[in-house]
């Protein structure tokens, strides 16, 4: 990368998250799951990185391995340009947190609102009494919840507040960073609205820097800086936002595009939709060469055989295919996975 201008808050090199397979009477490791298999990325301060594609490309793995949720196989994250280890990690954790995707499942039932939201005030921070429950009430406030609602328990909320409870949860060690884990998908349509527009007034208000992850391609649009798409494992196509979106290089981005449905019913059907035939391959069993040949329309030999760089071809503009013309802007040659900076 090059050392022009403000180093990024996040910064991931070469990641690699491998789960073993065991199998036999012995339980012997006969194989790997690579569900993240060499990423590079950086997130810029105060921005929102989108990550979105398919159901089991690894989008989750990647936000939690990135948090250290995970020991990983391979690779180095920094936040804040420290190195994230073992010995660093309860550290830095305050700097960088994580909103799940499902609230119920990430709320403990036998705790009040206060309590979850208190707790890791408790763990990382002396804080007395009245000033933590007093943090408490600020905490709710930001995120729209009535101070009353401190003594009940998440059953007694809608899944949208048990949300806000999780997003108040995440702010208040003051981070940095936060993970979105698809934090809209198990909300009711009606709802995901005013919980995407908390989180950019909080953003707003705070300073905070979002990897946002969602498989709804719409609204990541709606609250993106630049978007990353994923397929098995690997980052194909990375971009800012409107160029990505009007101007997709990869065959797997446009086709990921092309099945989002236009509201002006006139211009849907005048769109061409590209149909892929065949399955995503197995994590497990990678295709040798381009990860997506077997489900490339435009797939010829070479990606068969020859995994594509994953190269800049406009100024920002990342994107792993061999028929993507040569980058127009010269820079040093990355390492396999890495983006280059002009």
């Amino acid at each position: 990368m090059s050392d022009a201008g403000p180093q990024p808050l996040v910064q991931v090199r070469g990641l690699k998250m491998h789960f073993p397979i065991y199998a036999g009477i012995f339980r012997r490791h006969v194989g790997d799951i690579k569900a993240v298999d060499d990423i590079s990325l950086d997130i810029n301060e105060s921005e929102t990185l989108g990550l979105v594609g398919e159901s089991g490309c690894g989008k989750s793995t990647v936000g939690r391995a990135v948090l250290r949720l995970y020991d990983i196989t391979d690779g180095s994250i920094k936040v804040d340009g420290t190195d994230i280890d073992k010995e660093k990690l309860r550290h830095l954790r305050p700097k960088m947190q994580m909103i799940f995707q499902d609230p119920q499942a990430s709320l403990n039932p036998r705790m009040t609102v206060a309590g979850i939201i208190g707790e890791p005030l408790i763990e990382h921070m002396t804080l007395s009494r009245t000033e933590r429950l007093e943090r408490v009430y600020e905490l709710m406030d930001a995120v729209g919840l009535n101070r009353s609602f401190a003594n009940r328990y998440p059953h007694e909320f809608s899944g949208g507040q048990r949300q806000r409870i999780g997003i108040a949860r995440a702010l208040a060690l003051n981070p940095k960073f936060i993970v979105c884990d698809e934090p809209i998908a198990a909300l009711d349509v009606s709802i995901q609205a005013q919980v995407v527009n908390l989180l950019e007034d909080l953003q707003e208000q705070f300073g905070l820097t979002y990897l946002f992850i969602s498989h709804d391609l719409s609204m990541v649009r709606h609250i993106a800086d630049r978007v990353a798409v994923m397929y098995l494992g690997k980052i194909v196509e990375l971009a800012p936002r409107d160029e990505l979106y009007e101007k997709p290089l990869h065959p797997y981005t446009q086709a990921l595009l092309s099945a989002v449905p236009e509201p002006d019913p006139v211009r849907e059907s005048e769109r061409k939709h590209i149909i892929l035939t065949g399955d995503v391959p197995s994590p497990s069993n990678a295709p040798i060469g381009c990860n997506f040949c077997t489900r490339c329309p435009r797939a010829e030999d070479i990606c068969r055989e020859i995994e594509p760089e994953f190269r800049q071809v406009e100024k920002g503009h990342f994107t792993a295919c061999h028929f993507v013309g040569e980058p127009a802007i010269k820079t040093a040659e990355p390492t396999a996975g890495e983006p280059v900076e002009p």
